[in-house]
């Protein structure tokens, strides 16, 4: 794996990576590489590190899913970081392909709670409150582009609360998705940006991720006269 290729950005305390979908962020069961021991090596071998190399994870992203994510290379940025994202003061925006044609603007507030045999999310009055809103950027015959921005961090929390809203995420199979995508192991999910305030320095970062390959070019933002323009909207982000 060419970590080189996925990085965004890189200073003395973090590690910023657009991940691909279908690839595992940390290990699970299955033994399959990850992008965090890939980005261990990319680290020992550009700074010919003689021992284990840190890398923090301070959040994280379903297999299925691309996007932005972020390692901590101190454990001074990794402690700070995971309350940042704890205490919800960092801004995540996600750009969603889904199925049919939602309403042109919405907030879902709902209660998930996560069922360990089937591993999915569900809605459930004992669950913990999930928040997200979401704008309409482009709708299609059968398919529609969102801007989506989650105000809590829920296990498959986008996922769940829009397929049970009736909008599932196209290629998502566990939640509803009638359909696989080309790609495989992915979705049509994309963590496209984050905002947030530098570990130590304290200065307002915010990075952006290149959408997959694999995204349909009729979703995809400034690319045609049809498109959406995504960037439109970044004068209204916070």
């Amino acid at each position: 794996m060419n970590v080189e290729k996925l990085l965004l950005y890189e200073d003395n305390h973090l590690l910023v990576l657009n991940k691909p979908g279908g690839l595992l962020v940390q290990a699970d069961r299955t033994g399959d590489p990850t992008l965090l021991e890939a980005a261990k090596a990319y680290l020992k071998e550009k700074y010919h590190k003689p021992g284990r190399v840190y890398l923090g994870l301070v959040h994280r992203l379903d297999r299925v899913t691309s996007g932005v994510i972020i390692f901590a290379k101190t454990s001074k940025a990794a402690r700070r970081l995971s309350q940042a994202f704890r205490e919800g003061q960092v801004q995540k925006y996600y750009l969603a392909v889904v199925e049919g044609g939602p309403p042109p603007e919405k907030t879902l507030e709902d209660y998930l709670a996560w069922d360990p045999v089937r591993k999915k999310a569900y809605l459930s009055p004992e669950g913990k409150k999930a928040i997200l809103s979401w704008r309409l950027l482009k709708k299609g015959r059968k398919e529609s582009l969102l801007l989506v921005e989650p105000g809590t961090g829920r296990k498959h929390q986008i996922r769940a609360q829009l397929a049970a809203h009736g909008f599932p995420i196209v290629g998502d199979l566990k939640y509803g998705s009638p359909r696989k995508i080309a790609a495989g192991r992915a979705i049509l999910l994309h963590a496209w940006r984050i905002r947030l305030s530098h570990p130590t320095k304290k200065e307002i970062l915010v990075f952006e991720a290149p959408l997959p390959p694999y995204w349909p070019g009729n979703f995809h933002p400034d690319e045609g006269k049809n498109s959406p323009n995504i960037f439109a909207y970044r004068a209204n982000l916070s």
